[in-house]
């Protein structure tokens, strides 16, 4: 049986780097630039990587994911950072049963909508517009599912992290699906004196999802003076070339 990588933080975290949180205040600095933005609310949390950095910032930070293992981490975290963030478990899909307050900002943060089908994005993104305050934000992240169904890429590699004396490699085979999921087995490796001492594999099903179906969809819900920008680092790249990247629009 297959395992999730969500339902492992302490794997999810191995990457993460301190450094992500200068690339994202300055991200986040310039896409919320000029924008009347205080409170902010992330549906999908996760353990926080990209989202504590705005409490840090200033903003009043809150949030929801579907995942316990996540939050639990995340609470772990936001006690060691003296930070006071209110964090509610919750589907996506169903925010409005939970989440009873709107806000300036409501984010989805790591490719999260990529793991509902389509129609489903569709309804996450209805239920993000309620909670969003008149003349507020919508901000989602996404790897450039565009670019991955075009060029059919196959393997994805990061670079190595490196933990004490341990060296942490980790690759991405990504299969394509008859109906249309993809499968991403993420592939770790922990080595020391360049021998290899453990392997953790999990495999999770995304559904790509094309920018068109998410401009269309805040479109119809009455957002507007819609800016994408690729994600976490702001660049000068063309959307094709780009492998993340994030849209941020305004409710009218």
């Amino acid at each position: 049986m297959s395992k999730s990588f969500y339902s492992r933080p302490d794997i999810y975290d191995i990457t993460y780097s301190e450094k992500l949180e200068d690339v994202l205040t300055k991200y986040y600095s310039t896409v919320f630039n000029g924008k009347d933005i205080k409170t902010v609310f992330d549906c999908s949390f996760g353990t926080g990587n990209l989202s504590f950095v705005l409490s840090k910032m200033g903003y009043e930070l809150s949030g929801s994911d579907i995942s316990n293992d996540m939050l639990d981490t995340a609470k772990e975290k936001m006690n060691s950072k003296g930070l006071e963030i209110d964090l509610t478990q919750c589907d996506f899909r169903e925010l409005s049963r939970k989440i009873h307050k709107t806000f300036d900002c409501v984010l989805s943060t790591g490719n999260s909508l990529a793991h509902v089908c389509n129609s489903d994005v569709k309804k996450t993104l209805s239920e993000m517009s309620k909670l969003v305050k008149k003349n507020g934000y919508i901000h989602i992240d996404s790897r450039n599912w565009d670019r991955i169904l075009d060029t059919k890429q196959r393997f994805y590699y990061y670079n190595p992290s490196f933990k004490g004396d341990e060296r942490i490699n980790l690759m991405q085979v990504w299969d394509y699906n008859l109906d249309e999921t993809m499968t991403f087995n993420i592939l770790y490796s922990f080595e020391k004196n360049n021998k290899i001492t453990r392997r953790e594999e999990f495999t999770e099903t995304y559904y790509p999802l094309k920018k068109e179906l998410i401009i269309e969809t805040l479109k119809s819900l009455g957002f507007h003076n819609i800016q994408i920008n690729s994600f976490p680092i702001i660049t000068d790249k063309k959307f094709e070339e780009m492998e993340w990247y994030s849209i941020i629009a305004q409710k009218a």
